[in-house]
């Protein structure tokens, strides 16, 4: 096994006033050569919006965009035609292919939204924009790992890739395990809140850690604790 750590107070940061932004890996005006991606990981930005703000209309093409709201309502708007809302328990992907402009706003005025948005190289070049999004029972996640994203998996929001996204939500004390697809793939885990221990390697609220040249990784919650899972091709 091998192991690439990133912890939280390492991130990229931008805080414009209406957006407070936190970059596991390089994004905007935060390089870092060291951390480009991760496999076919390539942004996991851990966002906060201020009531009422958010992204005007820009363009995105040959991207799988993932949005996991983390708390409050992100208002969605683009040029597929859709026009939602989504909010904790809700995974949204868009498949820009070979082209899409879109904005998001905070959907509330008396609010902040968090969410966290998560970008991954398609398996697929210049296909037809695609969106979807999906509600997931926050109690099928307790104490068990829920499977949000996948390209297998008709309960799952579908990516034009061989990734997987997985969010689980643990008492203290609490293990399991997560048994990877692909022996060639990696896993990157996201820790949202508490402390976990994963093949033995602690984590922090907010730290990220890089999972290579293992099966499955051991999960042991070292207080209640939320964790993202993404399996992604490490070969792009």
């Amino acid at each position: 096994m091998k192991t690439i750590l990133h912890k939280a107070n390492t991130r990229g940061h931008a805080n414009h006033g209406w957006l407070n932004s936190y970059h596991t890996f390089s994004f905007a005006g935060y390089h870092e050569p060291s951390r480009v991606h991760f496999g076919a990981l390539r942004v996991l930005n851990d966002d906060t919006v201020a009531a009422g703000m958010g992204f005007g209309k820009h363009p995105h093409d040959n991207m799988e965009i993932v949005s996991i709201p983390l708390s409050g309502d992100l208002e969605h708007n683009d040029t597929t035609g859709r026009h939602e809302i989504i909010k904790e328990g809700d995974v949204q992907i868009m498949t820009a292919g070979k082209g899409l402009s879109h904005s998001e706003k905070n959907a509330n005025h008396n609010k902040e939204v968090k969410f966290l948005q998560i970008w991954v190289l398609p398996k697929e070049k210049n296909i037809a924009p695609r969106y979807e999004q999906k509600s997931f029972p926050l109690a099928e996640r307790k104490n068990q790992l829920q499977t949000v994203v996948a390209p297998d998996d008709a309960n799952a929001v579908w990516i034009n890739q061989n990734a997987w996204f997985t969010l689980g939500s643990f008492d203290k004390d609490n293990t399991t395990s997560y048994q990877l697809h692909n022996t060639n793939s990696g896993v990157y885990a996201f820790v949202i809140k508490g402390s976990i221990s994963l093949n033995g390697v602690a984590l922090e609220e907010r730290d990220g850690l890089g999972i290579t040249d293992t099966a499955t990784i051991d999960i042991k919650a070292d207080t209640d604790t939320e964790v993202l899972l993404i399996e992604v091709p490490m070969q792009i």
